[in-house]
């Protein structure tokens, strides 16, 4: 068995622990918490050695923002661990009920998923949400880092299966392949003999690869080309604040804006008060002819790829459209089904554009940074699914499980 099938079938068998672990899960989860806290030391330690690495390789202060830990988010991920143990377990919950004429009791009920791969970038703090979310919905789970993160993965990845371990579940619950070739990351999308769905957590590259490489069932998560459309009617000053939030707040996060839309009819008093308030980040502003010739040569020209990427830094393009309609034809043809929003004081538009805007989630008059299972009443999530089959949003606990029928009966035969 080569290394990876070796994890795969331990973390087969201490899945079927997990399955009727109960309480016991927890109590690993209060235990991972308390370890977080306790080495917070040797985390930072061997996170130093990421960020240096990471500068040396030329890495964006976008990404080492990513990268970076430090007391105050380590204590953010030990409460996050403890919050998602605070939750209610999302297993053995009844979905529907029925009795049939024969007499057989039939319930369909939540189960976990078994053993549940994760494949992600450049964000250590990935590695303990992901974990207690599995543990929490009764999976097993083999993560997969990036090698900009390696030495803090294996890091908090040791302490959590000690503690684990400490708490009378298997330390197999959880495993870090540490080999961070392409051929491992490959490998693990084609361990359908072990893994029973594989979520990608990172840019359009990596969930690309994904999606074309495996062999287990996928749930794509992250790419968020998201937008912010200004309707005619809109609220100039509530839509600079808006954009504002979407941009700057966190570039370098999925749920960060890329583009905005502008109707005619309201560019040239909304595109100066939107500049000016990108201005105090420095946003780099890429525009079409019509921006342009609103707000001048500051403005870069923007090309074809501009609309289509995921920048997850300080930069924004811009697009003055005509109407509604070409808005909503804008982001049929460059959105990723992630988040888009409307700033209008319309009805009748704010109800067209939600429904007829094809993502995860679309806001009226709102920031898009919403798109969050914590923002969401939720709690933790291990990503923000784009797709449409078994999960779409914030994907929590309730979204990591699967479903069975229980069926009980006194001797029916057919």
């Amino acid at each position: 068995m080569t290394t990876l099938e070796t994890m795969g079938a331990a973390a087969k068998r201490a899945s079927r622990v997990l399955m009727n672990a109960g309480a016991k899960k927890d109590e690993a989860l209060r235990s991972i918490a308390k370890a977080l806290r306790d080495n917070a030391a040797a985390i930072i330690e061997a996170n130093q050695i990421d960020l240096a690495n990471g500068r040396a390789a030329g890495l964006s202060d976008s990404l080492l923002d990513r990268l970076k830990l430090d007391e105050s988010r380590i204590l953010g991920m030990a409460e996050g661990v403890e919050q998602v143990a605070a939750q209610p377990d999302p297993i053995g919950r009844v979905l529907e009920g029925r009795t049939l004429k024969n007499g057989l009791k039939i319930e369909k009920i939540t189960v976990p998923m078994g053993v549940i791969g994760i494949i992600y970038e450049a964000r250590p703090n990935v590695t303990s949400d992901a974990a207690a979310l599995c543990l929490k919905a009764g999976s097993a789970v083999i993560l997969r880092g990036g090698k900009e993160a390696i030495n803090s993965n294996k890091a908090i990845m040791e302490i959590m299966r000690d503690a684990v371990e400490a708490a009378g579940l298997p330390r197999d619950c959880a495993a870090l392949v540490t080999d961070t070739s392409r051929q491992s990351a490959t490998e693990l999308m084609q361990l359908s003999d072990y893994l029973d769905v594989l979520i990608p957590r990172g840019g359009a590259g990596l969930i690309k690869s994904v999606v074309e490489n495996a062999k287990v069932p996928v749930i794509e998560t992250g790419v968020g080309n998201c937008h912010v459309y200004v309707d005619e009617s809109a609220d100039v000053d509530m839509a600079a604040k808006i954009i504002f939030n979407a941009k700057t707040s966190r570039p370098s996060v999925c749920n960060a804006i890329e583009t905005v839309l502008v109707h005619k009819n309201i560019a040239e008093k909304a595109l100066p008060a939107i500049k000016a308030a990108l201005d105090e980040k420095n946003v780099e502003l890429r525009g079409c002819d019509r921006t342009r010739a609103i707000l001048g040569d500051c403005v870069v020209p923007a090309t074809e790829n501009d609309y289509a990427f995921e920048f997850l830094d300080y930069i924004l393009a811009v697009k003055v459209v005509d109407s509604l309609d070409e808005a909503l034809d804008h982001l049929a043809k460059y959105s990723t089904g992630h988040s888009e929003s409307i700033v209008t004081n319309d009805y009748s538009a704010a109800e067209k554009f939600t429904a007829c805007v094809d993502s995860a989630a679309v806001y009226v008059n709102a920031s898009t940074r919403f798109t969050d299972g914590g923002e969401f009443g939720l709690g933790a999530e291990i990503g923000i699914s784009t797709q449409k089959l078994h999960a779409r949003g914030p994907m929590g606990l309730n979204e990591l499980t699967s479903m069975k029928f229980v069926i009980r009966g006194n001797g029916q035969v057919r």
